[in-house]
């Protein structure tokens, strides 16, 4: 018998002030790496899918964007005061 399947983790990379693009506001957006890594026996082997996305504090509204632009936006934040990036991501579990 074998056991395989998915576990997904959610890494918050920084928390940035942006302008909204569905509410207007200009307010703190976390930006957020979605990894999916497939597991054998609860063991996570290696990652079969990496999406990154932004979420706005203010309306709950989530933009996904490309692996450059969210690179972008961490320079940006860690070079800028409206940003405030973190040196070790956090670790969470998420629920699909």
């Amino acid at each position: 018998m074998i056991i395989f399947g998915t576990k997904g983790y959610l890494y918050q990379l920084a928390i940035l002030t942006l302008v909204c693009g569905h509410c207007g506001n200009p307010s703190a957006h976390t930006l957020r790496k979605r990894v999916t890594k497939f597991t054998l026996f609860f063991v996570p082997l290696f990652p079969i899918s990496t999406k990154y996305a932004t979420q706005c504090t203010f309306c709950g509204a989530e933009q996904k964007v490309t692996k450059e632009q969210a690179d972008q936006l961490l320079a940006q934040g860690a070079g800028g005061v409206g940003g405030q990036a973190y040196g070790q991501p956090q670790q969470q579990p998420y629920q699909h």
